[in-house]
């Protein structure tokens, strides 16, 4: 399976595996913190997994994001 994040998730699942906050994250996109939060939600709800770390497990496991 490749492909399915979008590259906005991807940009945001990037900044958040290097460390950064939703704020900072929301900052750095010059988006807001809640469309950050939407975007892991998206990304948990197509992995099927609950919370952000098991979102970054999977992602990593499938090489949708690297560390």
């Amino acid at each position: 399976m490749r492909g399915i994040l979008t590259t906005r998730e991807k940009e945001v699942f990037t900044l958040l595996v290097s460390g950064l906050s939703t704020k900072e994250i929301a900052s750095s996109l010059n988006i807001s913190e809640k469309t950050v939060r939407n975007h892991i939600s998206n990304v948990m709800q197509k992995l099927g997994v609950k919370g952000r770390a098991n979102a970054v497990i999977e992602l990593l496991k499938l090489n949708e994001i690297t560390l």
